[in-house]
């Protein structure tokens, strides 16, 4: 039996809905939810004594269920005779206060401000089947109908898909009016996903519009969303906010019902935000592993990523999210990344915070009651202190922060927020002022200050810094590069003269000026803020060897390179990183590697320096026009990939019958890593020189 009309515009015309109700019988047909689905909502905003209307009302028992729980001075109106004789014929006897009678909801006989709630269940929805100029004025005369019965005080609570255009007409009529509006999302997909026959691919939501007594000249709209069934509702700043919000919510559940439907959806992520203040707390990412055999236990886990590491390889990357889904042996993996500037307490609240939202994400096939498992490393959330966090006119929002790694060591990171999964500068901070002991010695000076006494700035971060070690992998593999200087055992007693483009932290610069007691450093840099940064938080100084200039790399080798007698480097070092994020190639800025500004670059440096370029290219055909330009200018071209990363170390010369092979390559770099251990000199232990240039394959 085919009860669905020929097209959508039938839903609001009166004969389909007389023809529906003989053909369906007395079975009730529920739009939208059932009244135990619904019920949270409709107490929250019906009290027993309220006079309530309830217009279209079909054969749902909705206003039979609530009557049998005490609300009960319920009027039901629908357009259909057939219907409303089936209603007073099931309810006389056994609910006699309640009343059905046939009525149009666009040309209603009750007198003004009759009820103190109107309640509608898919009515609108059915009415509102398009846009068109008949339909919009039938809408119109239903929703003033609706306003002239409401009490000043009263509410319309209409449950709805919230499609695109019935939530603008809705949300912009009643706010026109003055009225307030509040949107409540009472179904999720999940809800629906796992019935027999799912109902809808989107979520049940309610209209709460409160009418309120108008106030002549005031231009005051109110607008609320309320995305969980207890939650607090959230204010927006204008109706267009408050539609794109419930499409968020919309796109969620449809993202829902198709992970549960079918897996290999490829790449999924999104964000759970806080439901008081809408900031993201936590990034899912779903990664389905379709080789694991399936068995009872390992359908679905959920893992913690520690706060601070969301930035390695196997969490922060698609292939290693990829790597640590196939070795954890889960058909279906989320991987959860903490966001910085939320509270976390504990791995047990993160779990109940995440038990129920995550089930929504869970796939098809999974035995009713089973244990999900969460996962981590080492057990726990790992440890993030905000040390400090600012906004650059250039380089934008930017936090300094100190995390744990896996070996318990702490470090301190620099983040612009705009790739917050990419760390732009890292330093080891010293044992002595780990996390712990920060943390006591805070404790200890607050048990000696006055109260009204200012608090303490951190610890001086000249104090803090390891700079014997190099964080960064591809700043080991650029210092490794200088082994192609000739004589890199006389190289700590050589002069040398290195222009590095990009400061960040500082980490680069500072340990070749530490480690080269000769060398004379120019660093440039654009961002006024980053010498700030790397000065009071890296252990960043200058020196009589080592200046910075505040300026834009290209402007300051082009008036290098005009000059005449221009000063001449051994190293050029480029380490700075394009702030267009649609480029294909985010380190360096394109026009640093234009032809005609490497032939600058190329006038500056010595017949037999080193020109060293950080690459960071995901586009392979603009990568190949970058090694192509770079060849052009500088014949003998050296690559070393960082293992894991998107970064390739380029080393550029000018005379390629000065070309090495790698037995030589390394034999250099022994040389110079044998010269700069050194006893009383600090040096890291796991830092191997030649390891850095095993893979370097010659373009």
């Amino acid at each position: 039996m085919n009860l669905l009309p020929k097209s959508c515009k039938e839903f609001g015309s009166a004969d389909y809905w007389e023809k529906f109700f003989q053909q369906r019988g007395r079975r009730a047909f529920e739009w939208y939810g059932s009244y135990l689905e619904l019920c949270g909502l409709l107490h929250k905003y019906i009290k027993p004594r309220e006079k309530v209307l309830v217009i279209g009302c079909g054969n749902s028992e909705l206003s039979e269920q609530l009557y049998d729980v005490g609300i009960q001075d319920i009027v039901n109106i629908d357009i259909s005779e057939v219907v409303i004789k089936q209603m007073k014929e099931r309810n006389a006897s056994r609910r006699p206060q309640m009343s059905f009678l046939k009525m149009d909801m666009t040309q209603m006989e009750f007198p003004d401000a009759s009820f103190q709630v109107v309640l509608d269940k898919g009515t609108l929805d059915a009415v509102l089947t398009d846009e068109e100029e008949k339909t919009l004025h039938q809408v119109d005369r239903m929703l003033a109908e609706v306003g002239r019965v409401l009490q000043v005080g009263g509410r319309y609570l209409c449950i709805s898909l919230a499609q695109a255009h019935i939530l603008k007409k809705a949300v912009g009529h009643f706010s026109r009016e003055g009225w307030m509006v509040r949107v409540h999302q009472v179904a999720n997909s999940q809800d629906q996903v796992l019935e027999a026959e799912p109902r809808f691919s989107l979520p049940v939501f309610a209209f709460i519009m409160t009418k309120f007594r108008p106030v002549p000249g005031s231009a005051l709209q109110i607008f609320e969303l309320c995305a969980q069934e207890q939650g607090k509702p959230v204010r927006l700043e204008s109706a267009e906010r408050l539609a794109e919000a419930v499409r968020e919510r919309q796109q969620y559940a449809w993202l829902c019902s198709q992970l549960y439907r079918k897996a290999g959806l490829g790449s999924v992520s999104l964000d759970l935000c806080d439901g008081d203040t809408g900031e993201p707390r936590y990034t899912l990412h779903v990664v389905d592993s379709p080789t694991v055999k399936p068995s009872r236990d390992n359908h679905f886990a959920i893992f913690i990523i520690p706060q601070g590491r969301e930035t390695e390889w196997l969490f922060g990357m698609e292939e290693g999210r990829k790597q640590l889904a196939a070795s954890a042996g889960f058909r279906r993996l989320i991987t959860v990344a903490l966001h910085r500037g939320q509270r976390y307490e504990g791995m047990d609240s993160i779990q109940a915070e995440l038990s129920a939202r995550v089930m929504e994400l869970a796939p098809a096939g999974m035995p009713a009651q089973q244990q999900v498992p969460f996962l981590s490393v080492g057990g726990d959330i790992g440890v993030r202190t905000v040390q400090h966090q600012d906004c650059s006119p250039l380089s934008g929002s930017y936090v300094v922060e100190d995390v744990q790694g896996d070996d318990k060591h702490y470090f301190r990171r620099l983040i612009f927020l705009s790739n917050r999964n990419v760390v732009q500068s890292e330093a080891r901070l010293l044992k002595d002022v780990s996390h712990r002991a920060q943390k006591k010695r805070k404790k200890d000076r607050k048990k000696q200050r006055p109260a009204d006494a200012p608090e303490d700035l951190p610890t001086a971060p000249g104090q803090s810094i390891d700079k014997s070690y190099l964080c960064c992998e591809h700043h080991k593999a650029m210092v490794a590069g200088l082994a192609l200087l000739r004589n890199p055992e006389l190289l700590l007693e050589t002069p040398l003269a290195l222009l590095v483009v990009g400061l960040g932290g500082g980490s680069l610069p500072l340990f070749v000026h530490d480690h080269f007691p000769k060398s004379c450093i120019d660093a440039v840099e654009i961002d006024p803020s980053m010498l700030e940064v790397a000065s009071r938080w890296f252990g960043f100084s200058q020196s009589d060897r080592m200046k910075v200039h505040i300026a834009d790399g290209l402007d300051y080798i082009t008036s290098l390179a005009g000059r005449e007698g221009q000063p001449h480097y051994n190293v050029v070092m480029f380490d700075v990183d394009s702030k267009d994020p649609t480029l294909g190639m985010s380190c360096p800025p394109p026009a640093f590697v234009d032809q005609p500004f490497l032939q600058k670059v190329k006038s500056i440096l010595t017949p037999e320096g080193v020109f060293i370029l950080n690459l960071v290219c995901r586009d392979l055909g603009l990568k190949d026009s970058v090694l192509t330009g770079l060849k052009a200018v500088f014949p003998l071209l050296y690559v070393r990939r960082i293992e894991g990363e998107v970064n390739e170390i380029l080393f550029c010369q000018l005379h390629p019958e000065q070309k090495l092979a790698t037995p030589e390559l390394l034999e250099m770099a022994q040389a110079l890593e044998q010269t700069l251990r050194k006893p009383g000199k600090g040096w890291d232990d796991t830092y191997i020189l030649s390891d850095m240039l095993k893979t370097v394959k010659i373009v």
